[in-house]
């Protein structure tokens, strides 16, 4: 966003409304861990190439729980996990085990197909832990559905920073605020995480088609109204937008290039040919995706329905 060096950004309403569509997270489970979801929404399908979006916690695990999201399988999208507390520990059908800790970023294709799971530590899971977090679904762009798997992860020490009066915000992927993220996006991308002091205002980067504000804890205030936890702020095209904080926030600015064309979900798989979901569904229930290394033992069913 371009600021007049003699004005600062507000917050109140003005002529010009900011704010297209409010959503607001509802409960889902997963693996027995509560989540709550704002895409898709029968209000707005995706924002950019994001397509599914759910925020983890914050839950406090007694000794003895944790996470456990049995080997599932993806096609045709994209998964970025994001934690602000606790830890999970990735695994997938490409021979990858990672554990994602507060600040960093796992990125994982499924392009053509991948099964994978996310399960607590048993270390962890017997002391008990903290978990707060975002898991997102990016849709691949059509020409690359169909693309070789892969996986990545980058800590959060080699993701951009950038300061701002009374906030920090970190660049998870893609582009913003003059910097990029070392994660391998397929398209144009805003992914942000902003850590917010009482009282901070904050111009929310114009640079891409699509943008919307994810409130993961602490009050906002934007265009002149208050929003708390789990919601979502889907804000008009080429809105000059800003949020400020009524208490210490975090929050994710997240979006990017409009999707190029529909895209079906179904369980687990996206696809913009119905054809594609048809046949992962056959290969998931007749064995023939790769099983995830490390945990073959359990997986999911396909659905009945």
């Amino acid at each position: 966003m371009t600021v007049d060096a003699e004005t600062e950004p507000v917050c109140t309403a003005g002529d010009t409304p900011v704010i297209s569509v409010v959503i607001e997270g509802r409960v889902r489970d997963i693996g027995g861990f509560p989540v709550r979801r704002t895409l898709p929404s029968g209000l707005r399908r995706s924002v950019g190439p994001f397509i599914f979006v759910d925020h983890m916690g914050p839950a406090q695990l007694a000794p003895g729980q944790g996470m456990d999201v049995r080997p599932h399988p993806h096609i045709g999208l994209a998964t970025l996990t994001y934690l602000l507390d606790g830890e999970i520990i990735h695994r997938d059908s490409l021979g990858s085990t990672q554990a994602i800790r507060p600040g960093d970023v796992n990125w994982m294709i499924a392009g053509r197909g991948v099964a994978h799971s996310e399960r607590t530590a048993p270390e962890v899971r017997a002391r008990g832990s903290r978990t707060l977090g975002l898991q997102t679904w990016i849709a691949l762009p059509r020409d690359q559905e169909a693309m070789a798997p892969a996986f990545e992860h980058h800590p959060h020490h080699t993701l951009p920073l950038v300061e701002r009066p009374g906030a920090t915000l970190r660049v998870v992927a893609g582009t913003a605020y003059g910097q990029t993220a070392p994660t391998r996006v397929l398209a144009p991308t805003l992914f942000v995480h902003a850590a917010l002091d009482p009282g901070a205002t904050l111009a929310i980067d114009d640079g891409h088609a699509e943008r919307a504000v994810y409130v993961i804890d602490g009050e906002i205030e934007c265009d002149g109204k208050p929003f708390t936890a789990a919601t979502m702020l889907v804000l008009h095209p080429g809105a000059d937008a800003a949020i400020c904080a009524r208490t210490a926030a975090n929050v994710m600015l997240l979006g990017g290039a409009p999707l190029d064309g529909p895209r079906h979900i179904w369980w687990n798989f996206v696809a913009s040919d119905r054809d594609r979901i048809e046949q992962a569904k056959a290969d998931w229930r007749d064995g023939k995706f790769a099983k995830v290394t490390g945990d073959e033992v359990e997986l999911v069913p396909l659905p009945e329905h």
